[in-house]
């Protein structure tokens, strides 16, 4: 690692139901993660964030076509800038980090994040990539505690990955620090989204994996300790103290809570 310090982002922005996508109907759009969202494209919007990071190096955004990048203004001036390229993705979220990492020189460390991650703040991103880099680990999840989320909205979503030591709830940030693990990644050619759709923990996890979770049987540090010895990879989770990190606008729903939650910073 030539600056320990920085990391090569990845943000993944693909659109798998294009134009059908319900977030992409609200405004007639060819990709959900192009919908303007308090003012500001949604996309541009995280990327922003993550540029004005500490830990940001150079930033890459997979989606299908340069062209959708430049058609965001505020992209289009990040990448004649420099700061901010294209990466082709892939046919789902592995393929698409796969192609990543072969085709950016000297990738590692990389964090992964996600296009629709409208209320992910430079804090946030900070936080993370500060606690991998200290971890030492290949791999690594960022999830927030239950409490913390119930803490700040008591009346909002619960659903939780119910663990032995509480409920978690997945942040869609990610690390792979070396190309050992790349291993841990290849769940994501399931399609990811595990908690909106359990089946598809045993097809990327395994059977003692899957029965680990369903009842409960380790902490959220266990788990990360199976799946090290499983992959063969030294794997990490980052708590992060952060309510609003697992919020992401999957559905009309979460995009006007998450643009009702953007209102509310802007105003305080």
């Amino acid at each position: 690692m030539a600056n320990t310090s920085k990391v090569t982002v990845l943000v993944l922005a693909a659109s798998r139901a294009g134009p059908q996508d319900a977030v992409a109907k609200l405004q007639n759009l060819s990709h959900k993660c192009l919908v303007e969202i308090d003012g500001e494209v949604m996309l541009g919007r995280v990327v922003r964030e993550i540029a004005e990071s500490e830990h940001a190096g150079d930033i890459y955004v997979s989606i299908e076509s340069e062209e959708l990048m430049r058609s965001v203004p505020y992209l289009a001036g990040m990448m004649d800038a420099g700061r901010l390229k294209f990466v082709a993705a892939g046919e789902n979220l592995f393929a698409s980090i796969e192609q990543a990492v072969a085709s950016i020189p000297n990738p590692y460390p990389m964090a992964v994040s996600t296009g629709d991650n409208a209320l992910h703040t430079s804090e946030m991103f900070d936080h993370f990539c500060a606690e991998v880099l200290a971890s030492g680990a290949q791999a690594a999840v960022a999830m927030t505690p239950a409490s913390t989320i119930l803490e700040a909205y008591p009346d909002g979503k619960r659903a939780f990955h119910e663990l032995k030591d509480g409920g978690w709830s997945s942040c869609n940030l990610y690390a792979v620090t070396s190309p050992e693990a790349l291993n841990a990644a290849q769940v994501f050619k399931t399609g990811g989204q595990f908690g909106k759709q359990p089946s598809r923990i045993l097809k990327a996890f395994g059977l003692r994996f899957m029965l680990m979770y369903k009842f409960s049987l380790a902490t959220i540090d266990g788990m990360a300790r199976y799946l090290s010895k499983r992959w063969n990879v030294s794997m990490s989770v980052v708590r992060m103290p952060f309510a609003d990190a697992p919020i992401d606008v999957d559905n009309p729903g979460d995009f006007t809570r998450t643009e009702g939650i953007l209102k509310k910073r802007r105003r305080a």
